[in-house]
């Protein structure tokens, strides 16, 4: 399990770093889009990931936040936020090496790698079309992504000790459906009052419209 995660992690932050993601964030003399929703992130996941590791629960579970990172910042810049994620649970409730890899891994860089190919493959079957953007990238692709990571997941670490396997999955499946519905909720939003903070779309490609400068 530690030697899959660690490997795992590795080479998504070769090909994250290798793809220079800190460049989203120069805007040469005016703060870039992303600048903000980068900070949140930054402050709120690793709070938000202390919180499960912390406690002792009969199924682990663990809110990701992988999905809607890699809808607003980028597959690229998303990955060093989760792995530094991943590791502050180290600080925050004193996890060890190996279960912060753990949870960087299986709750934040394999989700996220997931989002990102399955996104493309709703774009590539669906189109430019706002619909599937929000349905299928937004709402569909989350829930299948962390559901299927879970399973891996769990399946890797010797399962659920104790625990009724059916149990287990039917938990696994409730959390990632209410985190993509929190994950469509949110990109809808932002679709309509911020779309420059969501790196994933854009009006000129989905809308095929110029929004006002000024707009919010």
């Amino acid at each position: 399990m530690t030697t899959l995660a660690a490997i795992l992690l590795a080479c998504a932050l070769a090909v994250s770093l290798a793809l220079r993601p800190w460049r989203m964030l120069q805007g040469g003399g005016t703060l870039p889009a992303l600048t903000t929703p980068f900070l949140a992130f930054l402050v709120l996941l690793p709070w938000l990931w202390a919180w499960p590791v912390g406690i002792s629960l009969p199924v682990p579970l663990q809110w990701s936040g992988a999905a809607l990172a890699v809808l607003m910042l980028g597959w690229p810049l998303a990955v060093p936020l989760l792995a530094l994620a991943g590791t502050s649970t180290m600080l925050t409730v004193g996890a060890s090496f190996q279960d912060a890899m753990s949870v960087a891994a299986w709750s934040g860089v394999a989700p996220a790698t997931a989002v990102l190919t399955l996104g493309q493959v709703v774009r590539r079957a669906f189109g430019m079309h706002p619909l599937a953007y929000l349905a299928g990238r937004a709402y569909a692709t989350p829930l299948v992504a962390l559901f299927g990571c879970a399973l891996i997941a769990t399946a890797v670490r010797d399962g659920f000790a104790g625990v009724d396997p059916s149990a287990a999955i039917v938990a696994a499946f409730l959390m990632a459906l209410g985190e993509a519905a929190w994950t469509g909720a949110v990109a809808c939003l932002l679709v309509a009052w911020r779309p420059q903070w969501l790196a994933t779309w854009s009006d000129e490609r989905y809308l095929r419209v110029h929004r006002p400068a000024g707009r919010a």
